[in-house]
């Protein structure tokens, strides 16, 4: 098997160079993206794919599903990076459908060090109860309990001295709340996107 992941390297970079003679030599460039994907670290929802975008073009975190924690200094260092260094222009929090993070949020059995993790998603489930509960069947619980987590991820990430920061200093970087549905590849904006510290509405107006 990893016989086979050398060899598909090997052609994959041999197709490239076909294709496109200068492409790594565009590649060693300084990278500028645009974009700042905090996403799901399921292996069906890659950030490049689903976007349509080549590498260089979006600078990517990702950990079980899409959790902002306050002490994560993993995320935190790389939002910095995006932020102050690469002065990307967008900060996207992306979900997905079907997220195996979200189902085990609340399952009633151990899961291990994951459900420490995980805790932040519990509690949202806790708070939106009476609103989770009315929906039909537990994959629109499941589903919604996604959007949820995203929304309040986006909260979390305008909430860290790194955008405060940015903002006060004039920066116009701008952070969006999207969900991925598995089930037909599409991407749809949650109406939550924040820019200068203020809510923007799907037009991009304060």
């Amino acid at each position: 098997m990893l016989r086979d992941l050398f060899r598909q390297n090997t052609t994959w970079a041999e197709g490239k160079v076909a294709s496109d003679p200068g492409y790594f030599e565009r590649l060693t460039a300084l990278q500028s993206p645009e974009f700042f994907w905090i996403g799901c670290s399921d292996s069906r929802v890659p950030a490049n794919v689903v976007c349509g975008l080549e590498p260089g073009e979006v600078f990517v975190h990702r950990n079980v599903a899409n959790v902002i924690h306050s002490s994560d200094m993993n995320m935190l260092s790389a939002l910095e990076y995006a932020v102050e260094v690469l002065q990307v222009k967008h900060v996207i929090v992306c979900g997905h459908y079907g997220c195996g993070g979200v189902h085990a949020s609340v399952e009633d059995c151990p899961h291990g060090l994951v459900d420490h993790w995980l805790e932040p998603i519990r509690r949202l489930a806790d708070t939106h109860i009476h609103e989770l509960v009315v929906l039909n069947g537990p994959e629109a619980r499941l589903n919604r309990l996604a959007e949820l987590n995203v929304i309040e991820s986006v909260n979390r990430v305008c909430n860290t001295p790194i955008l405060r920061r940015a903002w006060d200093a004039g920066s116009d970087v701008a952070v969006h709340g999207y969900i991925y549905s598995l089930k037909d590849g599409l991407i749809r904006d949650l109406g939550c996107s924040v820019a200068g510290g203020l809510a923007v509405d799907a037009s991009g107006n304060a």
